[in-house]
C-alpha cells in the first residue's frame, strides 16, 4: 500500500477542497451550498492573507488521491485555529485523523502559540471524541440554523 503523506496546501489544491467540503457536508449534513461557498472564502482567504510561520494547511495524499486536510490560521497573538478539517470516507478509521491533528498541534507549538480553538457541529460525533481525546474541552454550544440546516454548533478548546 503506497504510503499516505501530509504535503502543504497549495492553491492547486483549492477546487478539490472546496468541492469535497460542499459534497460531503451536503451528503451528511444536509448543508446548501452557502457552506462550499464560505469554504471558498476560507481558502482565498488563506491564500491570500497567509501568515508564513503562523498559518499552515496541509493535505494529506496517497499516490495521487487526496485523502484529507486540516488548517491551522491564526486567530490572534496567543490562539491558533484549527480549520477546514476534512477525511474522505475511506480514509476514515485508519488513524489519519490522529496523524493530521498532531501535525497541527506539533505546527502550532513551534509557531508561538499557548492554545487552539475550533469550531463545529454536534453531529460530527467521531470528530467530537477525536478532539475530547486529544485534551480539547467544550467551551461552548448552541442550537442555530446554519447552511440551511439545523445545527449544535461547538467551540472546543486546548491549551497546547
Amino acid at each position: 500500500m503506497t504510503e499516505i503523506t501530509l504535503r502543504p496546501f497549495t492553491a492547486s489544491d483549492t477546487d478539490w477542497l472546496v468541492r469535497r467540503h460542499g459534497e460531503l457536508y451536503a451528503e451528511a449534513e444536509g448543508f446548501d451550498d452557502s457552506f462550499r461557498q464560505l469554504v471558498g472564502e476560507i481558502v482565498a482567504d488563506f491564500l491570500v492573507s497567509k501568515r508564513v510561520g503562523r498559518e499552515e494547511g496541509w493535505i494529506a495524499w496517497r499516490g495521487k488521491d487526496r485523502l484529507g486536510s486540516i488548517f491551522v490560521v491564526e486567530e490572534d497573538p496567543r490562539t491558533a485555529k484549527l480549520r477546514l478539517v476534512l477525511l474522505e470516507p475511506g480514509a476514515r478509521g485508519t488513524g489519519l485523523a490522529q496523524r493530521m491533528l498532531d501535525h497541527a498541534m506539533d505546527f502550532a507549538r513551534a509557531a508561538g502559540f499557548d492554545q487552539m480553538r475550533l469550531w463545529t457541529h454536534e453531529s460530527h460525533r467521531a470528530a467530537g471524541k477525536l478532539y475530547a481525546r486529544n485534551g480539547f474541552r467544550l467551551t461552548h454550544s448552541e442550537a442555530k440554523r446554519s447552511f440551511g440546516a439545523d445545527v449544535v454548533a461547538q467551540t472546543w478548546e486546548r491549551d497546547l
